[in-house]
């Protein structure tokens, strides 16, 4: 199992949760009790580019926290997808929810590292499932 990092902003202040990151990672796959070697790439961009991209692929013509675009092969590839993290966003949600850095951007990226893996939150089951196994996986992050 593998997650890459890759910091296309001058932020460096998130570096210290790369560590954090991968053991996430780890952890969500042995919740859901997958044992294949997947691979994803975790994307740090600003504002602008993820504003860039939402409305390139969502027509929505803002600047959003995290966007997922999952591998739709995964049957023959172990790659299973991007997951891009504005980190204007991170600090931004952070502060609005009152904790830390370290956990709004942990939680970024378990709520995408599960979008690539299949899950939504399209519907009210959906949503349930989802926000349950994000809570399961998270518990005990400040």
């Amino acid at each position: 199992m593998k997650c890459r990092i890759l910091n296309k902003t001058k932020d460096k202040d998130f570096s210290i949760y790369y560590k954090d990151i991968r053991t996430y990672f780890k952890k969500t796959l042995k919740i859901l009790n997958i044992t294949t070697d997947f691979e994803i790439t975790l994307i740090l961009v600003d504002d602008q580019k993820i504003q860039e991209i939402n409305k390139t692929y969502r027509q929505k013509n803002y600047p959003t926290d995290v966007i997922t675009f999952e591998n739709e092969d995964r049957e023959t590839d172990f790659y299973l997808g991007d997951i891009f993290i504005s980190l204007e966003r991170c600090k931004v949600q952070a502060e609005k929810y009152n904790h830390s850095l370290k956990r709004e951007f942990c939680f970024l990226f378990v709520h995408g590292l599960l979008h690539s893996l299949g899950y939504d939150h399209l519907t009210y089951q959906e949503e349930e499932e989802m926000f349950s196994l994000q809570k399961m996986i998270l518990e005990g992050l400040k």
